[in-house]
């Protein structure tokens, strides 16, 4: 099958590498010329223009779009007069389900369509495959089944769920049409809500097993420090990268995401190459915004996103509020840095 990729970042790139790999032709365009050059090496038809981009797609036109949610409504507004109907636009990155909804709306008078699809992966989707949450219409997702069952991982490995073999369906093969337009990006919102908190697991019990040697520190006497009581019982120096390993064989806290903390941990268990200031992308915001709309309880998703906010320094303020009321009400001095 032809596609069109838009957007050759570190995810897009290595799409394409996939699918020409598995025998589909592949017409690229990136707003950096170097981008296309480096892909038309690995078999891709590169496109010098937008214009140039859509003449060499086969009619009905497959676009997926892999770029920012802040430019999908800008790329597609330029795309627009170039496209006919029956053309597919897909929209592969983190948009918010929201926009999905209005944008299928827009388009559809034109007799475009349009398909949003959640996808995870990451740099390591190229060997792996990429997991994808799909939305759209039925006819359209299936016209483009070849393209996600090539991108997706496929059973591999992975030991079936009891019971699974009476069911219907992708899912098993990483891959999953999940309702209307919006359908895709909603689950894939959820999905990276999720990864926040399960991050901030794993960074929560490593930190408390970093700090288990305390017992063995000096530590200062005095009105603004809380006395550590039991000083014997926190001796221990553990081994980061030896705990995040043993877990990743048997234990039930095992993940991908927790194999990922051991490779980190084995090459630097003091992570000196990182500052903690930790992104979010939006996605973890819209998920505990659904989360209150809905009225469905998500303390620790929420917790998770708002230590995102912490660790950029965005709770500063707040502090500093703390020291001055304990300042005012009890002559307390903060005490300075370690």
């Amino acid at each position: 099958m032809q596609l069109g990729m838009i957007g050759l970042g570190r995810m897009g790139a290595n799409m394409v590498r996939r699918l020409i790999g598995g025998g589909h032709e592949c017409v690229v365009f990136d707003r950096s010329p170097q981008a296309v050059t480096d892909l038309a090496k690995d078999k891709a038809i590169g496109a010098a223009s937008l214009a140039d981009f859509v003449g060499k797609l086969a009619k009905p036109r497959a676009v997926w779009l892999m770029v920012p949610a802040a430019v999908v409504d800008g790329t597609i507004a330029d795309l627009l007069p170039l496209l006919d109907g029956d053309d597919i636009v897909i929209d592969g990155g983190n948009s918010y389900y929201v926009d999905d909804i209005r944008r299928a709306k827009e388009l559809a008078p034109k007799g475009i369509h349009y398909v949003d699809v959640g996808t995870s992966g990451g740099v390591w989707g190229l060997e792996r495959g990429y997991c994808m949450m799909i939305g759209g219409e039925p006819g359209v997702v299936l016209h483009l089944d070849p393209i996600f069952k090539r991108l997706a991982p496929g059973r591999g490995d992975v030991a079936r769920t009891p019971g699974r073999d009476k069911a219907s369906g992708t899912a098993e093969e990483g891959y999953l049409h999940c309702g209307p337009n919006g359908a895709g990006h909603f689950v894939k919102m959820v999905h990276n809500g999720i990864e926040y908190a399960l991050m901030a697991s794993y960074a929560e019990g490593m930190n408390i097993l970093k700090h288990a040697g305390v017992g063995r520190q000096d530590h200062e006497v005095d009105a603004e420090t809380a006395p550590l009581e039991h000083p014997e019982h926190y001796q221990y120096d553990i081994n980061l990268a030896d705990v995040a390993e043993v877990w990743r064989r048997g234990s039930v806290v095992a993940s991908w995401l927790l194999d990922l903390t051991a490779i980190s941990l084995l090459d630097d268990q003091d992570l000196t190459r990182f500052s903690g200031r930790v992104s979010d992308s939006g996605e973890g915001r819209w998920t505990c915004q659904a989360a209150i709309e809905t009225g469905t309880p998500a303390p620790l998703l929420t917790t998770a996103l708002y230590e995102r906010f912490s660790s950029r320094g965005e709770g500063e303020f707040a502090n500093k509020i703390l020291s001055a009321m304990r300042y005012q009400f009890g002559g307390h001095h903060e005490k300075p840095d370690s």
